[in-house]
């Protein structure tokens, strides 16, 4: 019972936060932080939707491994996209800090993505720009950066992601 009181009180806190930076910061970035798969990602807020606790998922036969099945999420059905094991990420066994967050319903996809933890919400002025070397990247990953503890985060555009080809292609 406390688990899910403490649930309810981050969520609260999250609202309130996400509230507060969209009406404050309107020329300025923000994004709400995650963990997955021992990485760190930034999903911009105004691409992310509902934050839902993990729910039974019901499989679908025939998908990717990435993809875990289906899920009722206050009654709507949405797909459930583990987003370690679609970036081929290490997945984390241990599933009790594990959360859903939903894509914005402006962007018109039934899906949720599976990450290990939420990390709190991010601004502009919390980070620097640390774009790491490297070979071409999907439309859906973003900029580098690093906060102040060295903390490397990628940005992942959320509505990029619902359009990826791959993304959507859930069966083997």
């Amino acid at each position: 019972m406390a688990n899910k009181q403490a649930l309810r009180d981050l969520q609260s806190r999250l609202a309130e936060r996400l509230q507060t930076v969209k009406t404050e910061t309107r020329g300025s970035k923000s994004w709400l932080a995650v963990e997955a798969g021992g990485a760190g990602f930034l999903f911009p807020l105004r691409d992310a939707g509902e934050i839902f606790p993990l729910a039974p998922v019901l499989p679908v036969p025939h998908s990717q491994r990435w993809f875990l099945g289906v899920a009722n999420l206050r009654g709507h059905l949405q797909g459930v996209v583990e987003l370690a094991g679609f970036l081929g990420l290490p997945a984390d066994d241990a599933r009790d800090q594990a959360r859903l967050v939903g894509f914005n319903p402006a962007l018109d996809i039934n899906c949720v993505l599976m990450v290990d933890r939420l990390a709190g919400l991010r601004g502009e002025d919390e980070l620097t720009s640390h774009d790491a070397p490297g070979g071409a990247r999907p439309a859906f990953a973003g900029p580098g950066y690093r906060d102040g503890n060295g903390r490397v985060w990628q940005e992942l555009s959320l509505a990029e992601l619902a359009r990826d080809e791959s993304f959507l292609r859930i069966v083997n």
